[in-house]
């Protein structure tokens, strides 16, 4: 018995050592990421506010299941799959009163009771049906089904077609045509012959009559070989809007080769096109129900729709060109946004060139519209709630007043204008941001996120629609994304540190109200290590702007006074925050260098999100500028304030954080001893045209713009140590972007680089074995040419 509790306390002892994280290693921060823990994902609540549903994975299995609590009973509950197969989608449109909502799913629609929790199924067809609205009277539903609009009555349950969207025209033929002689002898004969004079009167007659006997008939409306899409109808159903879609012609994709298959053969994975590509065009009309007629809303009077990019001026020919053309540029329009009472409707403008976002009335009888705001932007139109426009970031505050965001200020923020005599006002002001947006269900308060305090520490906070001093209702210093619950009575918060991942708390949506922790999903062996709370500093830049950056000090500094700089990728991105970060993996890796005696920084560059306007648009038309300015003067700052060995400094990075490793390597090779680009953009000419073209505009407009920016032309710069990696099924940043680069290399005789490619890796790695690679070789290229060895 003695000899089998020892055995027993060793194999727990051995066990307890197993999950004590002592020293940092590749081998072990690089493992599946399920070693740290599982946060949980998909937080959304029950239709009655009584649940909070959330995938979790605490066991560490293949799949995240799905787990729920209450606001009363906060230990984590798996669901059955009975309840599972009963969930109402997540998705679903509510009935003014929110007692009612209706959603779509799999394809079928159903209406759910919110206080009897009893849910109908409205719909049980073959064909989908889909965006499912309550009419304005909420009488009816009003679904899609193949792009036509159709509507159920709720009590007795008649079912009606709104639209008839056709390829091409399905009526019987018209009249024969006939040609001069034809028509002549016709005539001649009616005038000559009564017994002709008498059919035809007769014939007249009978196909009046039988016109009027006839059931009335949808109207066709045909749309050709266009795509259509955005189908919406007027909450009074007088007006159904769409959008016509004409493809671009000669638009060419690239491929990429996959080459470990299960065939043994080598595929081709159909890929994007690539930057200054052919865009599609696109046109919205109006079906008046009433009228039964079809005509388009009118874009050519919207002010400055013929208007230039300054940027034209630097190509003097273009410039003559364009303006002898004088055209229209081209535009899409989102919407329009009814309001309650269908009176008022309000669309949104965007320049297919992003230099112009207009906010107008849209008059459904003529199609006409009215200018309520005007955003111009000569770099391009983004910023949170602003470029993509989601339905949660707009809308109608009543039935006259419509709410946005807008840069106008620098950062983006809430305005409210009023769409009958334009007055305008920002309700929120200041140097931050409004990241997400909503109105609250009896629409007098708006709920939003922002990073007023500081800017890496994201709040909760309420204001009222008539404007007023925000009100904070979270706490808890670090990243909060809260999920409200349908009610207003909670918050379901998924809060997160800078060394503490996500976890999901519950608190009241009450100011200073204590938010209570609801999952623990972190391993013993992750809390174990001492992971670096790393300080949040600020220094300048040249141009005397406040860079902020995450900066990891080692207790014991390496003789050779080295030090990293850290580039995140993604442009714009904010990484330097107290919340857990999308790079958790290079936060752990900074931890290892630092233990190894590096002095590391991560610096939220110029084009990094989360700090305005001017930041986010500093690097138009020099990508590869201010951005690696501030990776410069990152450095200067670590030899003057901690005496780093300037001789000593390296970089590494991914997507653009490697595209700024190689423009690093290839424009300051005096600043930069070695770099490890991961996945990296070599030349923008070949990336994508929605993240490209608002930056550097088009590779045949604005070349120059391409030629500062792309490292390939930088290439013979190259005098430190280069270390590049990318995956060779890369669909983002394609493979064929390295080799490219590759050739350049070799062209100019270079010979300190080294090309590693992981055959079966997309653009975001998956597999341990290809991370672990990959950062063993960084790392090998840090400790042999930033050391003294």
């Amino acid at each position: 018995m003695k000899k089998l509790f020892t055995l027993i306390l060793l194999i727990n002892t051995a066990g307890a050592f197993a999950q004590k994280l002592d020293t940092l290693t590749i081998e072990k921060i690089m493992r599946d990421p399920k070693w740290i823990g599982v946060s949980p994902i998909d937080i959304r609540w029950s239709d009655d506010s009584k649940k909070i549903y959330f995938k979790w994975n605490p066991a560490k299995t293949e799949t995240d299941e799905l787990y729920a609590v209450t606001p009363t009973n906060i230990t984590p509950q798996k669901v059955s799959i009975a309840e599972q197969r009963n969930l109402t989608s997540a998705s679903g449109i509510w009935n003014k009163n929110y007692t009612q909502k209706v959603f779509e799913k799999n394809g079928d629609l159903f209406l759910e009771n919110i206080k009897t929790s009893k849910i109908i199924q409205l719909t049980n067809t073959e064909q989908e049906e889909n965006a499912p609205v309550f009419s304005g009277d909420e009488s009816e539903v009003i679904f899609k089904q193949d792009n036509n609009l159709f509507a159920l009555k709720l009590n007795g349950g008649q079912l009606r077609q709104l639209t008839n969207f056709v390829r091409s025209s399905k009526n019987k033929k018209g009249p024969e045509t006939l040609n001069d002689q034809q028509l002549w002898l016709k005539k001649q004969q009616l005038e000559l012959f009564d017994v002709i004079k008498k059919e035809a009167k007769e014939e007249k007659q009978d196909s009046a009559k039988n016109a009027a006997l006839e059931p009335q008939q949808i109207k066709e409306i045909v749309i050709g070989e266009n795509r259509i899409n955005s189908v919406r109808i007027s909450p009074d159903s007088k007006y159904v809007t769409y959008r016509l879609i004409k493809a671009a012609d000669g638009v060419k994709n690239a491929i990429v080769p996959n080459y470990v298959t299960a065939s043994g053969f080598t595929e081709d994975i159909p890929n994007r096109s690539k930057v200054g590509r052919p865009s599609s065009t696109s046109e919205t009309f109006i079906f008046d129900t009433r009228r039964q007629s079809v005509y388009p809303v009118i874009t050519k009077d919207i002010p400055g729709i013929k208007d230039l990019p300054d940027y034209i001026k630097d190509y003097p020919k273009e410039l003559a060109e364009r303006k002898q053309l004088n055209a229209d540029r081209k535009v899409n329009i989102e919407g329009p946004f009814w309001s309650a009472d269908g009176k008022n409707a309000v669309v949104v403008v965007n320049a297919q060139d992003n230099k112009d976002r207009w906010i107008m009335r849209l008059d459904p009888v003529t199609g006409k519209l009215t200018l309520l705001d005007r955003q111009r932007d000569e770099a391009w139109i983004g910023g949170p709630g602003i470029e993509d426009s989601p339905a949660g970031n707009i809308g109608f505050t009543d039935d006259t007043h419509f709410y946005f965001q807008s840069e106008a200020s620098g950062y983006s923020h809430i305005y409210l204008v009023d769409v009958v005599n334009g007055t305008k006002k920002q309700l929120t002001s200041g140097k931050w941001e409004v990241q997400t947006l909503r109105l609250s269900t009896d629409k007098k308060t708006f709920y939003f996120t922002a990073n007023m305090e500081h800017p890496g520490v994201t709040d909760f906070y309420s204001i009222p629609v008539s404007g007023g001093k925000p009100g904070k209702i979270t706490s808890m210093k670090g990243g909060n994304d809260v999920t409200l619950s349908p009610d207003e009575k909670w918050l379901a918060i998924r809060y997160s540190y800078s060394n503490k991942p996500w976890e999901l708390y519950l608190q009241p949506n009450k100011p200073g109200a204590k938010a209570v922790q609801i999952t623990n999903s972190i391993t013993p062996e992750f809390q174990s290590y001492p992971w670096r709370d790393p300080e949040i500093v600020t220094f300048k830049n040249r141009y005397g702007n406040d860079v902020y950056a995450h900066q990891y000090l080692p207790k014991h500094p390496d003789p050779a006074k080295p030090a990293v700089i850290f580039v995140h990728g993604a442009g714009y991105l904010q990484n330097v925050t107290y919340s857990w970060s999308y790079y958790f993996r290079e936060f752990m890796f900074n931890n290892m260098l630092a233990d190894n005696g590096y002095t590391v920084l991560d610096i939220d560059y110029t084009a990094s999100a989360g700090y305005g306007r001017d930041w986010r648009t500093g690097i138009y038309r020099h990508m590869g500028g201010k951005d690696l300015t501030d990776q410069v003067d990152g450095v200067k700052y670590l030899v003057e304030k901690f005496g780093i060995n300037p001789n000593h400094v390296g970089l590494y990075g991914g997507s653009y954080g490697g595209f700024i490793t190689l423009m690093a390597m290839f424009t300051e090779p005096d600043v930069f001893a070695a770099g490890g680009a991961i996945r990296s953009v070599t030349d923008w000419a070949h990336y994508n045209h929605e993240y490209t073209a608002n930056i550097l505009n088009e590779p045949f407009t604005d070349e120059n713009a391409y030629r500062k920016s792309s490292p390939i032309y930088f290439a013979n710069g190259l005098k430190g140590n280069l270390l590049m990696l990318h995956g060779m099924v890369d669909q983002n940043v394609n493979y064929q972007d390295i080799i490219r680069l590759t050739q350049k290399l070799i062209e100019l005789h270079k010979e300190n680089w080294e090309l590693a490619s992981y055959p079966v890796e997309d653009h975001a790695f998956e597999q341990p074995s290809s991370w672990t690679d990959e950062y063993k070789r960084i790392f090998k290229l840090f400790e042999q040419t930033l050391k003294n060895k």
